[in-house]
């Protein structure tokens, strides 16, 4: 059967509930979407609804269909850890057998004095912050001396900061390029970072010149076989970020959720055959980790508004993948992401709807199933759910 495009979309942190493991993270009480669902006395999302969400589990105002248009799931994460770069490499095909480092208390001694000697300058901050925080407490420090302002957070990240008009853009990107060359093997952080800024004291805020330097994938990822399968991979926000570029053939930049949802959309038209994958990063960065639970609830009621706009965009041999990379519950008092289960919608007219999924054992399943879809080779790991897809089962 000709196989045509699959559309995965990533509702960065919508996890459904804490994993087996996630005492060990201070989970044990994390479920964004049930908590956040009860929070605000029940969300509104009647797409998703009609998908199976409501199947899956118990989210106040998302009724369980008796006969969703989708198949409906959960997956558990098999790797260790609960941040970004993990669930999405996992979602295609790696699992890992030791979590990405965090440094809590800042960077050693090590790695700061080797990175101060390469950049040719002191560095102020070194410890775990918010990005927005930060700015403000360090900002004038920062103008007075010139100094970058280096700070990481929960997740595995080196970022910088610096005023736009202290520290260009040009050389920012390359004290980026140093740290990230630096920090490899033990210190091998997911992602260095760059976070210009700009203002005067007192206003300071983020620009838009922010931009990632992550470790590219260990090995083949699902991105790769589609690729080297002659298909296209479009990645429409940070998915091109979160792999290093490796295995894709057209990026699309987003400013924010609705610009991803409409650039998804755009996009779809314009692919022949492959993969569309996109992350929604405004879920997990402007509500998850700041516990903006109102916020949250509203950005996902945004999305079910699309939803229909880009189901009327497929095809017959379509799919749709919807999922989620990790939790980041805003109504516990962390703002960290959460050790969880992931929500797995699969919608397309060429397969079956209505079934269950039931609790897949890795996130890498999701990308044995696109793989095996799209005629594209096997995946080192994971189990397609072709198998239950099927119409013909």
């Amino acid at each position: 059967m000709q196989r045509e495009r699959v559309i995965l979309i990533i509702l960065d942190s919508a996890g459904i509930g804490a994993l087996p493991d996630a005492r060990l993270y201070g989970d044990a009480d994390s479920n964004t979407l049930g908590n956040l669902a009860r929070a605000v006395g029940g969300l509104n999302l009647p797409h998703l609804e009609k998908l199976g969400l409501g199947n899956i589990t118990e989210i106040l105002g998302v009724s369980p269909m008796n006969s969703p248009l989708g198949a409906f799931g959960r997956m558990a994460e098999k790797s260790p850890g609960k941040d970004t770069t993990t669930g999405h490499w996992e979602i295609a095909g790696i699992i890992l057998d030791r979590p990405f480092p965090t440094y809590p208390k800042g960077f050693p001694d090590e790695v700061i004095n080797q990175f101060e000697k390469e950049i040719g300058t002191k560095i102020i901050g070194n410890k775990a912050a918010s990005g927005t925080e930060i700015i403000k407490e360090l900002g004038v420090e920062h103008l007075r001396t010139g100094y970058p302002i280096v700070y990481t957070s929960a997740d595995s990240v080196f970022q910088i900061a610096a005023h736009e008009k202290v520290i260009p853009l040009e050389k920012l990107y390359h004290m980026c390029t140093v740290a990230r060359r630096l920090l490899q093997g033990e210190h091998g952080v997911g992602r260095v970072i760059a976070r210009p800024f700009d203002g005067k004291a007192g206003e300071f805020y983020r620009t838009s010149g922010r931009k990632d330097y992550s470790l590219p994938p260990p090995s083949g990822t699902m991105l790769d076989l589609i690729k080297e399968a002659g298909q296209e991979v479009i990645a429409v926000g940070k998915i091109t970020d979160i792999f290093a570029g490796q295995g894709i053939t057209r990026s699309v930049k987003t400013k924010n959720n609705l610009d991803g949802i409409e650039s998804t959309i755009s996009v779809i038209g314009q692919l022949e055959k492959g993969l569309i994958f996109t992350n929604l990063v405004d879920f997990d960065m402007l509500y998850g980790h700041r516990n903006d639970v109102e916020g949250y609830a509203k950005a996902l009621e945004e999305f079910d508004l699309y939803l229909p706009g880009i189901i009327n965009e497929m095809k017959e041999k379509d799919l749709l993948i919807i999922t989620a990379d990790h939790g980041t519950d805003p109504t516990t008092g962390s703002t960290d992401h959460s050790r969880e289960y992931v929500p797995l919608l699969i919608y397309g007219r060429s397969v079956a709807g209505g079934i269950s999924l039931g609790t897949r054992t890795s996130f890498a399943d999701l990308g044995a199933t696109v793989v095996d879809y799209l005629q594209a080779g096997v995946l080192q790991a994971g189990i397609s759910m072709m198998p239950l897809l099927s119409k013909s089962q």
